[in-house]
């Protein structure tokens, strides 16, 4: 199945207010409010995908930040450094921006979900096991880069894992999300079954080592479609993190 790559130059409105997170100008976060009602609900943080390159950024995933707000929450969409081989900048920036996700300001209810897509999937999966997210209510990892070691066998991305690390992934067990502790927070992964980017195959591989994690493939569904407002899949991915926000 060809993958419809249309949403990755799709324009959407602008955030209601960019702030920073650090000094650097590229430390900023795209905040866009939600309706009446948000309040009552936990903010969505959304870590973007790419593969970790330097070139892709934030803007492909501002169609699924704006959906999400006409859904009903206020929604984060930060920047993050990406050096090929050098993942320490960009560690540090999601840390920082995770350390300060309660206080952005906007109507939630201070709990926050995070959602992350490919490599933002990777990252939202390294930063749930990590526990970097202070009042974390759940993740939302669609189509995620889910285990380094296995995607740097497949060769995804181009070698994509190893431009990343600067290395093999065999010498970074604490940034594979398969190799790191399970998550203790509800987590969930939403997979393309004929996904040609990052196959389904990626995500079984983290569920069978973290079985408290629940995997929803979804037929017929390719890699962007699940970022895809315009696409089939997508209300599927509105009810899991409907799912995630509902009071227990």
């Amino acid at each position: 199945m060809a993958e419809d790559r249309s949403v990755l130059s799709r324009s959407a409105g602008a955030a209601d207010r960019v702030v920073a997170y650090g000094e650097d100008p590229g430390q900023i976060i795209e905040v866009r409010d939600g309706p009446d009602g948000a309040a009552a609900r936990p903010l969505v943080l959304i870590i973007h995908g790419g593969f970790w390159r330097p070139d892709i950024d934030r803007t492909h995933a501002r169609p699924m930040a704006a959906a999400i707000a006409a859904a009903g929450w206020t929604v984060a969409l930060p920047e993050y450094a990406r050096v090929a081989g050098n993942p320490a900048p960009l560690l540090a920036d999601l840390t920082s921006v995770l350390a300060q996700a309660t206080r952005i300001e906007g109507p939630h209810n201070g709990s926050v979900i995070l959602i992350g897509h490919s490599a933002g999937g990777h990252l939202a999966l390294w930063a749930t096991a990590a526990g970097l997210c202070p009042a974390l209510a759940g993740t939302l990892a669609l189509a995620p880069v889910a285990d380094l070691l296995l995607a740097h066998e497949m060769a995804l991305g181009n070698g994509a894992v190893a431009r990343f690390l600067g290395g093999e992934p065999v010498s970074r067990p604490d940034l594979d999300p398969r190799q790191m502790p399970s998550p203790v927070t509800p987590t969930i992964i939403v997979h393309g079954s004929d996904d040609a980017i990052v196959p389904l195959v990626i995500s079984e591989s983290y569920v069978a080592a973290h079985a408290g994690v629940s995997l929803i493939p979804d037929a017929g569904t390719g890699h962007f479609a699940l970022i895809d407002p315009q696409s089939r899949a997508w209300p599927r991915v509105i009810r899991q993190l409907d799912g995630l926000g509902s009071p227990a």
